[in-house]
């Protein structure tokens, strides 16, 4: 049975109560994605201003896109490399995050042929499920 909903798509209504909810929890986030994106950022900058990397770069506590942006450089795998590698050989002290690494993800290996380590947090899991359970309401349309 189909819910009612605020949110209309060219796909038709929800299929129930639960993705309507999620539904309208993504299109909350996406009408105002830069705000959210702003508050992200200087959530992470906040809780990691600690962190041997960004002390490196002399962010001194700022949280805001402009000062990232003009301070921190873009950066591929192989720069991040020696300290994702001091994680994974047991260093605990705060390196790329504040909070304790708590598993390493690998990649598949495409990218000239080797998996890439990619230190994550626990709160990380919370987010990847959050995520895997916004993919069913937007599939069942």
């Amino acid at each position: 049975m189909a819910v009612d909903s605020a949110i209309s798509s060219p796909l038709g209504p929800p299929a129930c109560e639960q993705d309507a909810k999620a539904l309208e929890f993504i299109d909350e986030m996406t009408r105002n994605c830069d705000s959210e994106q702003e508050k992200v950022l200087a959530e992470i900058l906040s809780r990691n201003a600690n962190t041997e990397y960004l002390q490196e770069f002399k962010l001194y506590g700022a949280t805001d896109r402009d000062s990232f942006k003009s301070k921190i450089p873009v950066v591929g795998y192989e720069d991040l490399y020696p300290y994702i590698q001091r994680i994974a050989n047991g260093d605990r002290s705060p390196i790329l995050s504040s909070h304790p690494i708590s598993e390493f993800l690998t990649s598949s290996g495409t990218s000239a042929g080797e998996r890439k380590l990619m230190p994550t947090i626990h709160e990380e899991w919370d987010r990847r499920q959050m995520l895997y359970s916004l993919l069913m309401p937007v599939m069942n349309l």
